[in-house]
């Protein structure tokens, strides 16, 4: 996955925490690694479609869930329960959309399926032998996890 691809994603949180939450996000740390595995205990899974195809994983810690819940909709969350995992799964869908329109401006053309939102922690998500390049990303409600799986194809796809 080239750098170009990975900045629509950075873009697209910024612009999300600042319009939904009125806040700030930051790039913390981008790094390589072997499995996609989260530590957090709310994971919201994505895939994609198009020229470029795999998997973008969230994880967010239970704490930062809350905060972000509450902000959005002024309810004190103790559990994530099915109305936290919609919204949660809500939020990365509209990140990830942003970040596949802001591809769509460089011709790279991709979909993204609906989230799967997965309650957990240490859960693996790996489903090929692929480097998945993990972003650590920082707001007011705490950090984040972003891991991409995602693989340049070599043809574009006709629908």
């Amino acid at each position: 996955m080239k750098a170009d691809h990975l900045n629509p994603f950075i873009q697209a949180v910024n612009d999300v925490f600042t319009t939904m939450f009125d806040t700030q996000s930051e790039k913390k740390s981008v790094f390589i690694k072997e499995d996609m595995v989260s530590s957090n205990e709310a994971n919201v899974l994505l895939n994609v479609t198009g020229d470029l195809e795999g998997t973008i994983l969230f994880g967010f810690p239970k704490k930062m869930t809350f905060e972000m819940i509450r902000n959005m909709s002024g309810m004190e969350m103790t559990e994530i329960n099915s109305f936290v995992a919609s919204a949660l799964g809500e939020v990365a869908n509209i990140i990830s959309g942003n970040a596949m329109t802001i591809l769509h401006e460089s011709d790279v053309v991709c979909d993204i399926l609906p989230p799967k939102v997965m309650v957990g922690e240490y859960q693996t998500f790996s489903k090929k032998e692929e480097k998945i390049i993990a972003l650590t990303m920082a707001t007011d409600f705490g950090e984040f996890d972003l891991n991409l799986m995602l693989e340049e194809q070599n043809e574009r796809k006709s629908k």
